[in-house]
């Protein structure tokens, strides 16, 4: 829609549809425009860069916030812009967040199944009450600043870790900073909202064995952000030792081939979602937390002022990818 109109005042944008995802075996599809538009299960290491470059490709035009997939250096020397949707709709995601953590809280998909098998019984399906229990927020951007207010409306204690905390947030009395060692020794309720940064210093695995471990016993933990900010088998390994309450995680290392597609008649050829999923209180989606009417209408507007900055020379503020 944002692409009919051309002329002054327009985005004046042609749009070529893809239903592939961009990987190396797929970048040659690019060759002869001036842009891709990707989204997170895309990839564009520095394989696909030169693809990129050797067939004319200017700009990435990210659909989302995270740029992971995105190799940065390699773009940066052929000479690439990267640009991004750096906020959207923060309630989306945090409103997931909180949705799926209290379907798993609550049992709500046992609870479901066995009522459309005509058995009320309640086994298995006890939860606790979020009142009075404390939230720890790793990450406390656009979104996490959402998860929190939502958990304040819950009746909840919220405490707050960020590399770069926003003490506007302590004077108006949302949250307490702490650190990250106290969040997770403290909170009943662990939700994270942290980008993933790799390398020395960076949040990949920022929940790992030992991060694990500092936790309360029946804790619950929920992760719309990014897979990689979870050691997965760190994970696996805490649930056969009950060690959480609940789980709900829209995102998880090696979710990567199931995103956005079908694979109901497949084969499985990876193991960690089943093995997610035999744990009762586990919750998995698939990477949706963003998925709603009005994030998508911002993304696509913010993506195509993206491209419209590029044409016209403009500046790229807060969306430029360094």
């Amino acid at each position: 829609e944002l692409a009919k109109d051309k002329g002054e005042g327009t985005y004046n944008v042609e749009l070529k549809y893809f239903s592939s995802r961009l990987t190396d075996e797929t970048a040659h599809l690019a060759n002869g425009y001036d842009a891709v538009c990707i989204f997170v299960n895309d990839e564009a290491p520095r394989s696909v860069i030169e693809q990129l470059h050797d067939g004319g490709v200017r700009l990435i035009l990210l659909r989302c916030a995270g740029f992971n997939n995105v190799d940065k250096k390699a773009a940066a020397e052929y000479g690439i812009t990267v640009l991004r949707v750096p906020a959207y709709s923060p309630y989306a995601v945090a409103e997931h967040a909180m949705a799926t953590l209290q379907a798993a809280n609550r049992r709500l998909h046992k609870a479901y199944n066995k009522v459309r098998d005509n058995n009320f019984d309640l086994t298995g399906l006890l939860g606790v009450d979020l009142h009075n229990k404390v939230a720890g927020i790793l990450g406390t951007g656009r979104i996490g600043q959402c998860m929190a207010r939502i958990c304040k409306g819950y009746g909840m204690t919220v405490i707050g870790w960020d590399a770069f905390p926003n003490k506007k947030l302590e004077e108006e009395g949302l949250l307490t900073y702490a650190s990250k060692e106290e969040v997770l020794k403290r909170s009943d309720l662990i939700s994270i909202h942290a980008p993933l940064i790799m390398g020395e210093g960076g949040t990949y695995h920022l929940i790992d064995e030992k991060a694990i471990s500092l936790m309360k016993d029946d804790v619950m933990l929920t992760n719309a952000a990014r897979g990689g900010l979870i050691d997965t088998e760190a994970l696996i390994a805490a649930l056969k030792q009950g060690k959480f309450h609940a789980v709900a995680l829209d995102v998880y290392e090696g979710e990567d081939a199931n995103v956005y597609t079908d694979h109901s008649f497949d084969v499985p050829t990876e193991d960690v979602t089943g093995r997610l999923l035999m744990f009762p209180q586990v919750i998995l989606t698939s990477h949706q937390a963003f998925f709603t009417r009005e994030a998508l209408q911002a993304i696509a507007t913010v993506t195509m002022e993206n491209a419209r900055n590029f044409n016209e020379g403009r500046p790229f503020g807060a969306a430029e990818v360094k």
